[in-house]
């Protein structure tokens, strides 16, 4: 990124003139620090996201796995009690994960 400043005096006074450009170079700093901590959290959100669309394919998957293994064991009541149990036992996982994973307020 380039950025030129043109300072224009009516009177030049050199202090004034080092002055000013010293708070703008100030600000200038300022402004490259934030858009440094600015890009890390953007980095930090756009991973975050990525990580999360993994989750809800997988929850995709999964649901429409069930789906098909019920239509598959419609006329087997054990097997559907234990399709049953072991959904319980992963909406279980999955709720525990969600609270480890949730900051309290």
């Amino acid at each position: 990124m380039r950025l030129d400043v043109y300072v224009h005096f009516a009177k030049p006074d050199m202090c004034e003139i080092l002055a000013r450009l010293d708070a703008m170079s100030n600000l200038l700093k300022g402004l490259l620090t934030k858009v440094t901590i600015m890009s890390a959290e953007l980095t930090a959100l756009t991973t975050e996201v990525e990580e999360m669309g993994t989750v809800v394919d997988s929850a995709v998957t999964l649901i429409n796995g069930l789906a098909a293994q019920i239509v598959a064991l419609k006329d087997d009541p054990a097997a559907l009690a234990a399709l049953a149990a072991s959904l319980d036992a992963k909406a279980a996982e999955l709720g525990a994960a969600v609270a480890a994973n949730t900051p309290s307020e």
